[in-house]
């Protein structure tokens, strides 16, 4: 059984799959995940599409889907276990189902850790508890775990593997039929339908302002496997803003923008790991919002800033996080070569951090290790 209820956790998951079959094509993946998932064998009984919300208030409003998805893993674990459950991230519902688990007999093994070094670091103890082995990401998760005497391996992190820039800047902005000659803005809305109704219209004004400041500056979009066209379009249709929309070629497409205006998320590292300069942005309902204030332990909310342990790109937060400062801070970036520059040269070394790849191809040796009687 598989487990991610989000869209980092569907591609990650689908690697996962992949290389698992490579070392044993018997092995049957079930559980929850998305499209990239299902297009690697997986069985999806739930699409984490449905699954992918995140804030307080925001679970709340989805909580009958995210409990009933629950419920039929539940049963499935009780009556007819599988040989390990793989967790990946999502903590509010995979923690609760570890515990499932743990009583049904059934190995845990979680890949990608909840951010627990950054807010409520107390869960520690739960994983410890319920988790048999932690696959972690980021190098400095392994010895926060081998304080906590929890088994840990450091797998390397999979956005290594995963990005892969086929062209330079200019044949990237041809191939999307795009002129390179002109400024190219990547807008990156996230991949939860909560994330595009509260952030997509702030990026979207941020770009209309930009478009007065650079008539012809062009816009490109990816719309991630949890999201439907019709999720982004209406919101475009209303602001008359020419966008470029694509679900293909990620990195070819990151590649191909001179700067981008993103959510705060998983793509941040991807953005990084190209190596084009950006703009963080987040937004939580007030309630969640006033609640994580008191609870995050770290500075940063971007994982490049976090891997780096400093600033390299700005992130705006909440009120900050407004058209005008958006739009303010992508123009520095197109207009000031040498801060363009700075930014590079500081994403550059976050890649340098993260070590060399293979990460999907360890954790299925976990797997191999942990489903192996002996």
């Amino acid at each position: 059984m598989i487990v991610a209820g989000e869209a980092s956790g569907d591609i990650y998951g689908a690697d996962l799959a992949g290389e698992a079959a490579k070392l044993d094509p018997h092995l049957h993946f079930f559980g929850i995940g998305g499209a990239r998932m299902r297009e690697a064998g997986v069985e999806t009984l739930v699409d984490s599409a449905d699954m992918a919300v995140v804030g307080l208030v925001e679970v709340l409003k989805h909580f009958k889907v995210i409990a009933t998805a629950f419920l039929q893993l539940k049963k499935i674990l009780r009556n007819n276990p599988p040989a390990l459950l793989v967790l990946i991230d999502y903590p509010g519902f995979n923690l609760r189902l570890a515990k499932v688990a743990q009583k049904a007999g059934v190995k845990v093994l979680y890949y990608i850790s909840p951010q627990i070094w950054a807010w409520r670091q107390g869960r520690v103890k739960k994983i410890a508890r319920l988790v048999n082995h932690m696959a972690v990401i980021l190098p400095f998760e392994a010895p926060f775990y081998e304080q906590a005497a929890v088994p840990v391996t450091f797998v390397g992190h999979p956005m290594l593997d995963m990005v892969r820039v086929a062209m330079e800047r200019d044949p990237a902005a041809a191939s999307f039929g795009l002129d390179p000659g002109r400024r190219i803005v990547g807008l990156f809305p996230g991949s939860r339908k909560n994330e595009i109704e509260r952030l997509l219209p702030v990026i979207i004004a941020a770009a209309v302002q930009l478009k007065e400041r650079f008539p012809d500056i062009q816009f490109m979009l990816p719309l991630a496997s949890t999201l439907r066209s019709d999720d982004i379009t209406p919101h475009l249709a209303a602001a008359n803003l020419e966008v470029t929309i694509t679900r293909e070629r990620i990195h070819d497409m990151i590649r191909a923008c001179d700067a981008v205006i993103s959510v705060s998320g998983t793509v941040t590292l991807e953005i990084a790991l190209v190596g084009t300069p950006m703009v963080i942005i987040y937004k939580l309902s007030p309630l969640t919002y006033q609640l994580a204030k008191r609870l995050v332990k770290v500075e940063h909310i971007g994982l490049c800033n976090i891997v780096a342990g400093e600033t390299v790109v700005r992130e705006l937060i909440q009120d900050e996080a407004c058209p005008e400062k958006i739009s303010a801070e992508i123009g520095a970036i197109l207009s000031d070569p040498a801060y363009n520059s700075a930014i590079k040269s500081k994403l550059a070394a976050v890649h340098n951090r993260l070590g060399r790849g293979g990460a999907s191809a360890n954790v299925a040796k976990l797997i191999s290790r942990l489903m192996d009687p002996q």
